[in-house]
């Protein structure tokens, strides 16, 4: 700060500040909450200002979200939003292999399953987490260290910006685990990439790569993650050095197959996971946005956000009362086959022997329920 508008500020500014956060105490088990010195465009610190960067630390799971978790997210982007000298917010998680994978799986088996009243009660906390990062004061980066699915997509899309290195996969699970993806996902989507990618995304459940995301435009910037020999390359298990096949059909971002598929996994065993890159980047970012006038930024991200927001806010109450609902017979089931299966049995139903028994007429009932488990036969 310049001299003459540091006299300034000691003249004028209040001695006293009020404090606006609801609860004096943002820290939550799971969550991280760091506020890292902010820097400009010539990497230099700038005094008095700050990145926060929120993180999610359950990498044992996937950075899946505990109740708790999602409680500390909502005091987390509060308190950012009301820090003064903070300038951006990076959300992000612990660890190279998940930025988050959604919802904590066990938490919803061993608690939630069969219970509508308590994970409506859930989905109360889930939706005022997504209106808390979708409301923040402070403009969003989402910084995709790892695999972002199901709800962990769902929150990372309310961010406003995603950069993301290229081993990162993206995608929704919920028809597959019993759930729709409608904490955010149905809503966001078909804004952001369009209907029926969105319906593909949405339904068919497979996951896409970090390098389709960015030419989807659900990512704006990628960057290498995998060092080999020192060097950094792009993701070996995705098609990168071509734009079409002989039918002129895109397949850059797509996954590789056959033995191109295989010469990436050997490719993989020799290198090592270095996300560098991906923090210079989201560095770079903070510095861009710190360049402009405070309150004309938040004005064009308050208004940019609207199409998102409009979205969820038509459809977040109806969602919550549909995912408590369903709590006691699809979700119940495929939350604890998740839970329960393994590599051996795999962790998804006998789909088609349920709709079998459905179109027979078959209720839903405890006996039906386990003998769809995996490994059940």
């Amino acid at each position: 700060m310049n001299p003459t508008t540091q006299k300034l500020v000691e003249q004028n500014a209040p001695a006293k500040l009020v404090d606006h956060n609801l609860v004096p105490e943002t820290v939550c088990p799971g969550v991280l909450y760091e506020k890292r010195p902010a820097r400009n465009l010539k990497g230099e610190v700038v005094p008095g200002l700050y990145n926060v960067w929120i993180s999610l630390d359950n990498p044992k799971q996937y950075n899946s979200y505990t109740t708790d978790m999602v409680k500390g997210l909502i005091l987390a982007f509060r308190a950012a939003s009301c820090a003064r000298d903070v300038a951006t917010v990076v959300f992000t998680a612990v660890g190279d292999k998940a930025f988050c994978t959604g919802g904590n799986t066990k938490e919803y088996a061993e608690y939630y399953a069969g219970n509508p009243q308590e994970y409506r009660q859930y989905m109360r906390l889930f939706n005022d987490m997504v209106s808390a990062i979708l409301g923040c004061d402070k403009p969003v980066i989402c910084r995709v260290n790892g695999m972002r699915i199901g709800g962990g997509q769902e929150i990372g899309m309310a961010a406003d910006f995603t950069v993301a290195q290229d081993l990162a996969n993206f995608g929704q699970a919920g028809p597959k685990h019993g759930s729709a993806a409608i904490g955010g996902a149905t809503d966001f989507l078909p804004i952001m990439i369009g209907c029926e990618q969105a319906m593909v995304s949405g339904t068919l459940c497979e996951p896409f790569s970090a390098h389709k995301a960015n030419r989807l435009g659900i990512c704006m910037q990628i960057v290498p993650a995998l060092k080999v020999d020192g060097k950094f390359i792009a993701n070996p298990l995705v098609i990168t050095d071509r734009y079409l096949d002989e039918f002129g059909r895109i397949i850059h971002g797509e996954f590789k197959t056959g033995e191109e598929l295989a010469a990436g996994k050997e490719l993989m065993k020799r290198g090592e996971i270095d996300l560098s890159l991906l923090d210079e980047a989201v560095e770079k970012l903070c510095a861009k946005l710190i360049s402009t006038f405070p309150e004309c930024l938040t004005k064009s991200f308050e208004e940019l956000r609207k199409p998102k927001l409009d979205a969820w806010n038509r459809n977040k109450e109806n969602s919550r009362a549909w995912l408590a609902l369903n709590m006691m017979n699809e979700a119940r089931t495929g939350f604890r086959a998740f839970n329960e299966g393994n590599k051996e049995t795999g962790r998804e139903i006998e789909f088609t022997d349920l709709r079998q028994a459905l179109a027979k007429g078959m209720p839903w009932t405890p006996e039906l329920i386990e003998s769809l488990m995996p490994g059940a036969k």
